[in-house]
């Protein structure tokens, strides 16, 4: 584990940062991005304190040129990527389809599904280096269930489970495998984005209940990616313990 690396993009906040900071308390060198260039750097500071080697590039995942360049400006000493968590995208905004925003659902696709796609396909030749390389897609039960006023979102989500699933056809004589994880509602900056910094609202999500943690799906990546060659974890879905799909909440006192 040691002599190995890890990419992880989004990594700033929510699951991704929880995801690095996980990781690096087991010796692996980090390679973290996202656009928030302050919190990457604050975050690599932290993490090296304790010891952990870290990468930072701070870029739109949105731009295909931006991406290439990334990876290409990736040192030789980070270059043996065993692991891409593919964990960048967003949700925004929250309305029928005869009222969405078109700039918002430019943002959700080009985010959510080009910006995993340029990636993927820039670090393979990468992966395809290293022993028993993975890609885990960080998806959400919005890509298994439609719910009311979610449908661009969704389709982002639902573009990513058909991905994953074609990424792990046409990986496998390469000896890459491919996960999906699909988190329920998990206590994160997500609804704070999605509902463009309208904090009451973000919090009204979760009011009532207990959600998951960002840690708790760090958790379940790092079961991923630390089980043997011989398994392949295609698909995880997680709930918290008062969720029973999409749309079936138990909240106490609302």
């Amino acid at each position: 584990m040691k002599n190995e690396t890890i990419l992880i993009s989004g990594a700033t906040s929510g699951i991704g940062k929880a995801t690095a900071e996980l990781l690096a308390r087991t010796g692996r060198s980090l390679i973290l991005t996202g656009r928030r260039t302050e919190r990457l750097e604050i975050l690599k500071s932290e993490l090296e304190a304790k010891g952990a080697e870290i990468f930072i590039a701070s870029f739109d995942i949105r731009n295909r040129k931006e991406t290439e360049e990334f990876v290409d400006s990736i040192p030789a000493a980070f270059r043996n990527i065993r692991v891409l968590i593919n964990n960048a995208g967003l949700a925004a905004g929250l309305g029928a389809v005869q009222d969405g925003d078109p700039d918002d659902w430019d943002q959700m696709i080009d985010t959510n599904v080009k910006g995993l796609l340029y990636l993927s396909r820039a670090v393979i030749p990468l992966l395809e280096k290293v022993e028993g390389a993975q890609i885990v897609n960080v998806s959400s039960i919005a890509g298994r269930e439609v719910y009311p006023n979610g449908n661009v979102y969704c389709a982002s989500k639902f573009a990513v489970e058909a991905l994953t699933k074609g990424m792990r056809i046409d990986l496998l004589p390469k000896g890459i495998r491919v996960s999906s994880i699909s988190p329920g509602m998990v206590e994160t900056e997500f609804s704070l984005v999605r509902f463009k910094g309208d904090a009451e609202r973000a919090a009204n999500v979760y009011k009532g209940l207990q959600p998951l943690l960002p840690e708790d799906i760090a958790e379940s990546i790092r079961y991923i990616i630390e089980s043997p060659f011989r398994i392949s974890i295609a698909d995880m879905l997680i709930f918290p313990s008062v969720q029973a799909s999409s749309r079936d909440v138990l909240r106490e006192g609302v």
